[in-house]
């Protein structure tokens, strides 16, 4: 059974209206907008709300062809979305059982079949990827995600091998130490599908920004987590 009708977010008059943080926590004033050929669709799960610490949002509100959703199921792609989308021509970005050493020499991003084998030709898989989805939330979280969806089975799976860990640091735990933020993993997916390093290097920063200002925020007493 499928709930297409998307769950509402709470959201208080004083939070921004794109990435849902009070303003002592918000830098949409001072983004840099990008105009990604590569779609990208986040659904977060309703109990992933983080509206500290979150960073989805602020993902799509930085990219022209980006659409987040909240809820726990829909009965296509093509709901989620919207709008007409085949799911054989997308990928979702799949963390599983995966391990760095099943990725061939030289790539940190792989497509990989359901047993989790990375396809033989590479080249070809990643390009004809026309969108990605991410899915926002905790381990389990994603895994409620991935299993209430069933077209998610016939999209390409993707994983990615990060050579640095989270910015999050001590700030939120990843279940493994390859575990990004949503808008992190937005940023290395889009730069490595369009060979352009300006998706890593521009959500990246945004993403350092609002951490120093959740820091900052902190040490001042005026956010409690």
């Amino acid at each position: 059974m499928t709930d297409d009708t998307p769950t509402t977010t709470t959201q208080t008059p004083d939070e921004c209206p794109h990435c849902g943080k009070q303003p002592i926590l918000c830098i949409c004033e001072e983004i840099v907008a990008l105009d990604n050929r590569v779609s990208l669709l986040i659904l977060q799960h309703p109990q992933e709300q983080d509206k500290t610490l979150g960073s989805a949002r602020l993902a799509v509100h930085m990219l022209s062809n980006a659409i987040f959703k909240v809820g726990l199921s829909w009965s296509s792609l093509a709901k989620a979305l919207g709008r007409p989308a085949d799911p054989k021509n997308w990928a979702i970005l799949h963390l599983g059982s995966i391990q760095a050493s099943d990725f061939p020499d030289g790539r940190d991003i792989a497509v990989f079949d359901a047993k989790g084998v990375a396809v033989a030709d590479q080249t070809t898989a990643l390009n004809h990827i026309e969108g990605v989805v991410i899915f926002d939330g905790t381990w389990s979280q994603a895994k409620t995600l991935w299993w209430r969806n069933a077209w998610v089975l016939k999209a390409r799976r993707i994983a990615l091998r990060p050579s640095t860990p989270s910015r999050y640091g001590n700030l939120r735990k990843e279940p493994r130490k390859e575990g990004l933020s949503s808008i992190e993993a937005a940023g290395m997916v889009l730069s490595r599908l369009e060979t352009d390093p300006r998706y890593e290097e521009a959500l990246g920063e945004a993403f350092a920004v609002m951490l120093s200002r959740f820091k900052a925020a902190k040490k001042a007493g005026l956010v409690s987590k």
